[in-house]
């Protein structure tokens, strides 16, 4: 479900028609946030740290009502829920997409997320779906490789994308705390560095609290 948004009384909308009209509206942050208890939380719950921290970012994404604006044509709509069109690694190397549904709970995306990793796995190519594609989503990535301190993505021009990116990187031990870097890359007509603090707030909030 999805609400159309309202341009004329939007206390935005000189900011989206002058960001939407450039070649690259996107901008990007990158930062690191403390994941010390997150960790901790999901060894002892026997979960994926993976899918522990990509759920509570999914979480606080979708309570952040900008995260949930899509740009349709010339109009802005409001998704209900927004859900993770995620990049899955394979042994071999290569990565193919995946399509993760938002759950009101943990437990409930867990069994979801881990369906979508095993068909990946378990499949060749990139492996595009109709679902991999909605622009109800926010196309993330992991570079488990390294640590990063910025991040660009591939992108078409000419291809009308307003989904925000996140990527995470390889976490590391820093005096004591577990840190991992994350880089969020954002339509600048639909949000401002304003926002992306109030969710990276969330996010660690959520993260810090372990639930």
């Amino acid at each position: 479900m999805k609400t159309e948004l309202h341009l004329n009384t939007w206390n935005r909308k000189e900011h989206f028609r002058f960001f939407s009209n450039m070649q690259e509206p996107f901008f990007g942050i990158v930062i690191e946030v403390d994941c010390t208890k997150a960790y901790a939380k999901a060894k002892e719950q026997d979960v994926s740290f993976f899918q522990y921290y990509l759920y509570q970012s999914l979480r606080a994404a979708n309570e952040m009502e900008c995260f949930r604006y899509r740009i349709e044509g010339e109009q802005v709509f409001c998704y209900d829920a927004i859900h993770a069109a995620a990049t899955i690694a394979r042994a071999d190397g290569t990565f193919g997409f995946t399509f993760m549904e938002y759950q009101d709970s943990l437990a409930a995306f867990l069994p979801i997320a881990a369906r979508e990793i095993a068909a990946v796995q378990h499949c060749t190519g990139l492996r595009f779906t109709d679902q991999t594609s909605r622009l109800d989503s926010i196309h993330y990535s992991v570079l488990p490789w390294f640590r990063f301190t910025g991040l660009t993505h591939a992108r078409s021009f000419s291809y009308p994308d307003s989904s925000p990116k996140i990527s995470f990187g390889k976490y590391v031990q820093n005096a004591g705390k577990i840190m991992l870097p994350v880089a969020i890359n954002v339509h600048h007509g639909l949000m401002d560095a304003y926002h992306v603090g109030q969710f990276v707030a969330r996010f660690e909030e959520l993260l810090n609290v372990g639930i």
